[in-house]
């Protein structure tokens, strides 16, 4: 099994990364010139939409170029085993736990990749979520990418070109992942052990989307939030029960978030407690009457760390940022799940005769295409996508005013 096998679909992009980290090992026999002329470069842009394995592509890469053998990411040597399972020592990753990549995680960045490889012969800087970046942070990038270090490797993960400033795509070298089709996806669900007719109907279902293909056949609580989603639009009969069903899908996005992030939360703030030594106290491990002096029975006091106040207030703020992105991720995803049930309620009225997305709730299609037009149809299916857009531009909104707001469209479209 190769680092290649966890890509879906995406063969040419294979085939150009293979390409690349073969031109890489001439690094050390005819140098970084040699290299590059054979299609090397120091900085990348994965671009594709979601789901289409952007950061999939960009590890499997970062693995090919640490691998040890002469056949790159062959998947079973030291290099490419600590790339796969992120403990690599010549690896930075970079994730945004909020809702924007600020300039402190970039200039940390950059102090790394001035530094000389550990183990490997590259020094690999990987950034998910690249057009989350901050003005100031982009600046600092760009000043990195114009003048790169000799072995550092830049890989930078993004939905479009578009979304990353013109002076940073101008220094990447692209590479575009086109979601994977639904029987590209099935077959990977099924080499995985999953039933062949759960994984067809979460392949249609996640419309291309891998990791939600394999988040919906694991978690059956997963399919029951789907469920509740595409049922929505039976509910939307007066104006108090298009705001209940914005509720309760705010509310279950609020869960998603919660049984995401609270271990994590919990473990970091107890992480970072212990290393500041808050809660610690000034009796040691002998008390004060032991030792010959101080008080019998006298309480020990706290310690005081000072800006251990301050570092938790940020961690908190940290936590509390990464949250709302989990509730907006997933809105999104619920918002994804019903377009596509109005874009099947529109293919059935018009009789296009293309595969469903939803073919498990045929009987609920057939039922709202009675019921509306085409016109109407189309209407829901655009205040839909509108929603998500208006989401993903304004991650200030408040997620509650804006579903209420989708719901009586849908209803009085």
């Amino acid at each position: 099994m190769t680092v290649w096998d966890a890509l879906v679909g995406q063969d040419s992009v294979v085939s150009t990364l293979t390409a690349a980290a073969r031109a890489a090992a001439l690094v050390t026999t005819q140098g970084p010139l040699a290299a590059a002329r054979a299609g090397m470069t120091h900085s990348w842009l994965f671009t594709g939409p979601a789901g289409s394995g952007l950061a999939v592509a960009a590890r499997a890469f970062a693995a090919a170029l640490l691998c040890e053998n002469s056949a790159p990411g062959c998947g079973r040597c030291p290099g490419c085993h600590t790339v796969l399972s992120d403990t690599a020592a010549d690896l930075r990753t970079v994730r945004p736990e909020g809702l924007s990549i600020g300039v402190r995680d970039v200039r940390a960045l950059i102090r790394d990749a001035a530094s000389a490889p550990s183990a490997g012969r590259w020094r690999i800087l990987l950034i998910d979520d690249a057009d989350r970046f901050t003005d100031s942070a982009a600046n600092a990038l760009l000043k990195a990418l114009e003048e790169p270090a000799e072995r550092a490797v830049f890989l930078l993960c993004a939905p479009s070109v578009d979304d990353v400033l013109p002076t940073i795509r101008s220094r990447c070298r692209s590479v575009a992942l086109r979601l994977p089709s639904v029987d590209d996806v099935t077959a990977a669900l099924v080499r995985e052990g999953v039933d062949a007719g759960l994984a067809r109907m979460v392949a249609q279902a996640s419309q291309g989307h891998v990791g939600q293909a394999r988040r919906l056949a694991a978690d059956p609580q997963a399919r029951a939030r789907r469920e509740a989603v595409l049922r929505l639009p039976s509910r939307l009969n007066r104006v108090g029960d298009c705001l209940a069903a914005a509720a309760d899908l705010v509310d279950a996005a609020n869960a998603d978030a919660q049984a995401a992030n609270a271990d994590r939360d919990e473990a970091e703030t107890e992480a970072l407690k212990t290393a500041l030594g808050v809660g610690a106290t000034s009796a040691g491990t002998r008390s004060a009457s032991a030792r010959g002096g101080g008080r019998a029975g006298a309480k020990p006091k706290s310690i005081q760390v000072r800006g251990a106040a301050g570092a938790l207030k940020e961690l908190e703020r940290t936590q509390k940022s990464r949250g709302r992105r989990t509730v907006l991720d997933s809105l999104d995803r619920a918002l994804v799940d019903l377009a596509g049930l109005y874009r099947d309620v529109l293919a059935h009225q018009l009789r296009a005769g293309v595969a469903p997305v939803h073919p498990d709730h045929a009987e609920a299609i057939e039922r709202l295409a009675a019921t509306a037009t085409p016109e109407q149809t189309l209407r829901r299916w655009e205040a839909v996508l509108a929603t998500r857009q208006t989401l993903a531009d304004n991650p200030g909104l408040v997620p509650q005013l804006t579903t209420e707001s989708l719901a009586l469209a849908l209803r009085d479209a």
